[in-house]
């Protein structure tokens, strides 16, 4: 009992002093693991992966990519110190590459490290597509998406621990290990990890906006995603992301929106769709 105690006292503890605010909510958020501690981890991880990959560079798809992340780089700095988030982005070492490989995706790791996969380029089909992508993967990391999913799935471990020190008969222990990886992931983790998603769409709108680019093409990029998943997709509910036609729908929904704040910025035209 004194252990069990001892580990949800910890527990405890942690989830009050480790709560960092997202700026664009103004919601503390779970940081178990402080940015100066996941920062350096991310840039080592981020350099190894490059170095284990082939970096396209000097062709004009690598140069969009870097062209793309620059804007929407200068956006976001415009945007967060506009909102009152002047040196947030300090320690950010912003890095965007283009990586051979045919898998659908891209990603950015936190402090701003940025890849895109040249199999996701087609489905792109266009430069404003490349902006709606590096604004969704731009805004994971601002608002601290990978820190937050560290530490839940930290708190998940504790709240395993707890419990099968607290169970002493084995039958239940099993039980309870069985119902609490199912619960603790279908109730929890992944409606976590969808609602990340989904405030990374919308942050990402208004930072594809912001930059000059047309957030209406956000919504027709994942038309086509949805057309090249074949509609081979889990149920929403168990699944990391919204589902395709909820996902389209709140873009759609959302865009105006988004075409609103850039007009605080002074942005009242897009640029072309710039097709390749």
């Amino acid at each position: 009992m004194k252990r069990k105690n001892t580990i949800l006292g910890f527990a405890a503890i942690a989830l009050i002093i480790s709560c960092a605010t997202n700026p664009f909510t103004g919601k503390s958020t779970l940081a178990l693991v402080p940015n100066s501690q996941l920062f350096p981890t991310s840039f080592a991880q981020y350099n190894q992966f490059l170095n284990e990959n082939k970096v396209i560079k000097g062709t004009k798809q690598a140069e969009m990519i870097t062209r793309v992340g620059e804007r929407i780089k200068a956006a976001t700095e415009r945007w967060m110190n506009a909102n009152g988030q002047q040196g947030y982005l300090n320690d950010y070492k912003w890095e965007f590459n283009l990586v051979d490989d045919k898998t659908v995706n891209a990603w950015c790791m936190p402090g701003g490290k940025i890849v895109f996969y040249t199999g996701i380029l087609p489905i792109a089909e266009n430069e404003t597509a490349i902006a709606a992508i590096m604004g969704h993967e731009v805004a994971h990391a601002l608002a601290n998406h990978g820190q937050q999913r560290m530490s839940a799935g930290m708190l998940q471990q504790i709240g395993a621990v707890a419990g099968n020190v607290a169970i002493k008969d084995e039958q239940s222990r099993n039980m309870f290990n069985q119902a609490y990886g199912i619960g603790s992931q279908v109730g929890v983790m992944l409606p976590f990890s969808r609602s990340h998603e989904s405030e990374a769409d919308k942050i990402g709108l208004y930072l594809m906006a912001v930059a000059g680019y047309n957030p209406d093409e956000a919504a027709e990029l994942w038309v086509r995603m949805k057309a090249n998943s074949g509609g081979q997709a889990p149920p929403e509910f168990l699944s990391t992301h919204p589902s395709n036609d909820t996902r389209i729908a709140e873009l759609k929904k959302m865009a105006p929106m988004a075409k609103e704040e850039a007009i605080k910025f002074g942005v009242t035209t897009y640029r072309p769709l710039g097709k390749f």
